[in-house]
Order: C-alpha cells, then structure tokens, then sequence
C-alpha cells in the first residue's frame, strides 16, 4: 500500500511540475496602451531577449485589439518567424518615429523569416487581419506613448 501511495505522489508530483512549466514558465510581459488612427491596442511588451524569443508562441488566442509590441535598442532590419505560433498574425514593422513602414501577413507555425526591408525600431503582432479591418496601413502612425 506505501508503494502504490509513494507511486501516485510521485506521478502528481510530476504532473504538476509539468503543468507549472508549460503554463507558468513565461512571466508576465508589462502592457501599455498605444493607439494607431485612434483606436486602442493593449500591447504586451516585449523588450528583452527572453520576451522577444518567445513572443506570442503556444497562444491558442488573442483578443482582438490586443497585440504585441517588440521593441528593440536601436534601428536594424528584423526577421520573424511563426515557429510555434498557432493564432494567423499579421506584423507591422515601424520606425522609430512611429511610422508603419510596412506590413505583412504570417502564416501560424511557418519558419519562412518575414524580413523588414527597412531599418526599424519596432514590430506589433496583431491576430491577422486586424490592420486591413482598422483601415490601418502604411504610412499611418502608432502612437507609443
């Protein structure tokens, strides 16, 4: 009887460990409020290597002005992937000023890079779509402050 009960402690030991990896493994990102032709975007923060290498990965769903918003110390030209990624994204890439330079759909779980052609300071993930029904485009400023 000591056996079976060690046993099945043992196996809801790991079980929860388990759980406690795959769900709280990722902190918590900082969120902030910015605004694109005068609509709301809570956008999760993503501004260290760790959040950004994880980015919206193993996400089943995101509510629909919610996003996310890489930022970066300096303008580069940046590549994303959908490795992991299951919700359809579209990105758009935006210089420091707040200009969207461009925009691009991604496919959920691809590992084709979508490269900026332009120098950037930032990338916001939206659910795929979500600029087009905004009329949101290029050219158009985000305001991050």
């Amino acid at each position: 009887m000591k056996r079976i009960l060690y046993f099945v402690f043992i196996l809801i030991a790991a079980a929860g460990s388990f759980l406690l990896i795959s769900m709280g493994g990722r902190e918590k990102l900082d969120k902030r409020i910015i605004t694109v032709n005068g609509i709301d975007i809570e956008a999760e923060i993503a501004d260290d290597s760790d959040s950004r290498r994880n980015g919206l990965m193993n996400r089943k769903s995101m509510p629909e002005n919610s996003g996310m918003l890489f930022i970066f110390d300096s303008d580069q030209k940046l590549s994303f992937w959908m490795k992991n990624t299951i919700i359809p994204l579209s990105i758009a890439y935006v210089a420091a000023d707040g200009e969207i330079m461009e925009i691009y759909d991604m496919k959920p779980e691809s590992l084709r890079p979508v490269e900026s052609a332009h120098s950037v300071r930032y990338a916001l993930e939206m659910n795929q779509g979500w600029f087009v029904r905004n009329g949101v485009s290029t050219g158009d400023i985000i305001e991050l402050d």
